[in-house]
């Protein structure tokens, strides 16, 4: 397990998506964290411009500018999201900044989204209760006091609920059980990658493969069978910006042999010379907010100042 801290976190979750921190809750924790660049990347949803900001004794409430408040506390915020892709292979997720967000993509994304996630979690809901590990979609819509919509529901909110009913020891397990047994191997659908790298360049933006060892090593699809290597050069082939490469593998549902290092090793000399940006994160949900122990911590994984700074597609994001 690595303990550096890294100054740049690309990848993290708030209450707008599967996230326990609230923004302005990320932005104060990411300055407790000595994190100079932060990026928001929630779930298939558009990356807010405004935050609501409570006083510290939450008397005074106000609707502030989040990239200003960020600034206030010190911090470079990255205004992103992560769009989960491919219906046929599991954690295809593509992490996009830069975009013009009023774009008619995003609309049609969110909701296309919406109604796929609803459709594909209530089948899953109900296989998961045929077997022997009954759920409801109205446990789901409490999520453990912090109650959500239907169209905030995230796959990660029926892992936790499999995880605090019992039926296994923690979310990541529950995910490695749904993704293994195809007795609950739901296929909602889900966007085109190449299509989604071709939208966000149209959109101006940049796109990053986020956890790509979260990709299974040998994939079965429609078509036929091929590789994680092989997958990802056909992404590449389709415009890939970047990839991410220090990532919190081991404080996720990864089943590989390899440590954090090893792969971070491995991508960063597999695609240096080939992908404009490597990137990283922490995938920082607050898990520890749900008493989960081990969670994903603010700025474990990422890239340094310098690094930022020093690649020409990051540094435009400053403007």
């Amino acid at each position: 397990m690595r303990e550096k801290r890294y100054e740049c976190d690309l990848h993290c979750h708030t209450t707008r998506s599967d996230g326990s921190d609230t923004p302005q809750e990320l932005i104060l924790n990411a300055e407790k964290a000595g994190v100079k660049v932060l990026a928001v990347t929630d779930h298939d949803v558009r990356p807010p411009e405004n935050i609501t900001v409570f006083s510290e004794n939450r008397t005074d409430i106000q609707k502030v500018k989040i990239s200003a408040y960020a600034a206030e506390h010190g911090i470079f915020l990255l205004r992103g999201i992560e769009i989960s892709c491919e219906t046929e292979v599991e954690d295809v997720h593509i992490v996009c900044f830069g975009c013009d967000w009023d774009d008619g993509f995003f609309r049609e994304l969110e909701e296309s989204v919406v109604a796929s996630k609803i459709n594909g979690y209530k089948e899953l809901v109900r296989r998961l209760t045929d077997n022997g590990m009954p759920v409801t979609w109205e446990e789901i819509l409490e999520n453990a006091g912090n109650p959500v919509k239907e169209e905030q529901i995230q796959k990660k909110m029926i892992f936790e609920l499999m995880a605090r009913k019992g039926y296994v020891s923690d979310w990541s397990k529950a995910k490695i059980l749904v993704k293994e047994d195809k007795r609950f191997q739901v296929r909602r659908k889900k966007p085109d990658p190449v299509r989604v790298i071709q939208e966000i360049h149209r959109c101006g933006g940049i796109c990053i493969l986020a956890h790509p060892f979260l990709i299974s090593d040998e994939i079965r699809t429609a078509t036929g069978k091929t590789d994680r290597k092989t997958y990802i050069e056909k992404l590449t082939d389709a415009g890939l910006d970047g990839i991410e490469a220090c990532y919190t593998y081991s404080k996720t549902s990864y089943a590989g042999k390899h440590s954090d290092e090893e792969i971070e090793a491995y991508v960063r000399k597999e695609y240096t010379d080939r992908l404009r940006i490597i990137s990283g994160g922490s995938d920082y949900h607050a898990d520890h907010k749900k008493g989960v122990k081990n969670a994903r911590r603010l700025g474990e994984s990422g890239i340094t100042y310098q690094e930022f700074i020093e690649n020409p597609l990051l540094s435009s994001l400053r403007g």
